[in-house]
């Protein structure tokens, strides 16, 4: 079985690109049903946020998984033969095996996002597991990656100060909407300001629960869904405003931040007519929630992911980020340590299956001799399961132990070509009691390697469809 990651983020591409192929949760569950219905992929989890669209999925082969994914993709997307430039392999990225692994770790502790050490993808990845789980998209491998990557991901925030040197996108954004308020006049910070937040999502109830703590001195919020905006407001002292009057509510507020899943802009320059007082925005949303026009009126200043991005407004402290690499680096290596152990477990297992096969064929030939009484058949049986169980007994676990060493030889393929063992009986081990007492769960393959033998050696990226090309034939 192959791990692969699929996907595009604000490291491959330009924020106007990621807004272009954003996936709202509609389109990732298309997304997700279409991957399984293909055949190509048995497990698909799609993480889609403002910084990042990936796909996790669990395949059969390399190359069919990564051809199912990226054809997949297109289609969401919506691609037109004149948008090669659009195309995945212009702008995206593939992790395959222990790299798909390190990704995962890497993106639930925060250090592969905009703002270093952020929280709030942690979240973000829970809900997007959670989904597919629901959905019945998610087997064996998916879940244990993300149980373990979940687990990471908050040993780090528990352990390290990581969340105290590292702001969300909202903060940082609110951080440069300050220094714009402090430059027009608002030299008292927040505590001054008049704040509206449209949205009542993860990011909406973000900028709201900081903006109130900051101190602001009156805050709105607005959602398509009243109730959920009133709901938010409530917690936050608050005033729930009407989201189908957005002009009265730019009217009343110094500072407005748009965060909601609308797939068009909900702020346009009609909704500040007349405006003439200074007002920042800050649109967290992709696509954008703020229409181009806004920018291009007088007094008005828009921040949006792009100049957060540019400014590299925040970030965990080096040292923090060094102790959260650290951990991580040991949480990855203990990882795809059990899992290189686990690949060898059910050849492991078929061995053991074999040595008991022939032992009861050989016991069954002494049952048949009448020189034997009950007992003493009894007493054969017994002792040769105890010299065969002591035979196996430490090459069994020694093998494991090797085999969860990096860059290990296959030890599973040896022991197959040793033992003349039957490919299917390693596939399917016989004996739900066998398995159980080996206290494994089996596997058919070793999913781990780090890039696959039909793919280049040297970079798993070549492998990617280039733009404009046919799909490649799935294997």
């Amino acid at each position: 079985m192959n791990l692969l990651v699929v996907g595009i983020s604000h490291r491959s591409a330009a924020v106007e690109t990621l807004e272009r192929l954003a996936v709202g949760p509609e389109a990732a569950a298309d997304l997700a049903r279409a991957l399984l219905r293909g055949g190509e992929v048995s497990e698909a989890v799609v993480l889609s946020t403002c910084n990042r669209v990936e796909v996790y999925a669990a395949a059969t082969t390399f190359h069919g998984g990564l051809s199912a994914v990226v054809d997949e993709l297109h289609r969401v997307w919506g691609l037109s033969e004149h948008e090669a430039a659009l195309d995945f392999a212009s702008c995206g990225y593939v992790r395959h095996g222990a790299d798909a692994v390190a990704h995962a770790f890497r993106v639930a502790a925060g250090l592969d996002s905009m703002v270093a050490g952020e929280p709030q993808i942690l979240g973000q990845l829970r809900d997007a597991y959670e989904t597919a789980r629901e959905a019945d998209q998610v087997g064996r491998h998916l879940h244990e990656l993300f149980q373990q990557a979940l687990r990471v991901g908050k040993r780090i925030h528990a352990e390290t100060d990581v969340d105290a040197a590292a702001p969300s996108v909202v903060t940082a954004a609110l951080d440069l909407a300050e220094a714009e308020l402090g430059r027009v006049g608002f030299q008292n910070g927040l505590t001054e300001v008049r704040a509206g937040v449209v949205g009542a999502g993860a990011m909406g109830a973000l900028a709201t629960a900081t903006l109130a703590r900051a101190g602001v001195t009156a805050l709105q919020v607005a959602n398509r869904d009243r109730d959920k905006a009133e709901r938010l407001a409530a917690v936050w002292d608050a005033e729930a405003a009407d989201y189908d009057d957005l002009a009265a509510l730019a009217a009343g507020v110094d500072l407005l931040v748009c965060a909601t899943a609308s797939p068009e802009p909900v702020l346009r320059a009609a909704h500040l007519e007349g405006r003439r007082a200074p007002l920042v925005v800050c649109d967290l949303a992709l696509p954008k929630d703020v229409a181009e026009d806004v920018a291009l009126l007088e007094g008005v200043h828009v921040i949006g992911i792009a100049e957060i991005q540019r400014a590299d407004a925040a970030g965990a402290a080096t040292e923090t980020l060094a102790e959260v690499e650290a951990l991580l680096a040991e949480e990855i290596a203990a990882y795809n340590e059990s899992l290189r152990a686990a690949a060898v477990t059910p050849t492991v297992a078929a061995l053991r299956s074999a040595a008991a096969d022939i032992v009861e064929a050989e016991l069954s030939r002494v049952a048949r001799r009448g020189d034997f009484t009950d007992d003493q058949r009894a007493e054969v049986a017994r002792t040769v399961h105890r010299v065969v169980q002591r035979l196996l007994h430490e090459p069994t676990v020694r093998v494991r132990e090797l085999a969860g060493r990096p860059g290990a030889p296959d030890y599973a393929r040896a022991l197959r070509d040793l033992f003349a063992l039957d490919a299917a009986a390693v596939a399917e081990p016989r004996g739900a009691g066998l398995a159980e007492a080996l206290k494994i769960t089996p596997a058919v393959d070793d999913p781990y390697r780090a890039v696959p033998p039909s793919a280049p050696a040297d970079d798993a990226q070549a492998a990617l469809p280039q733009p404009g090309a046919a799909s490649p034939h799935r294997q």
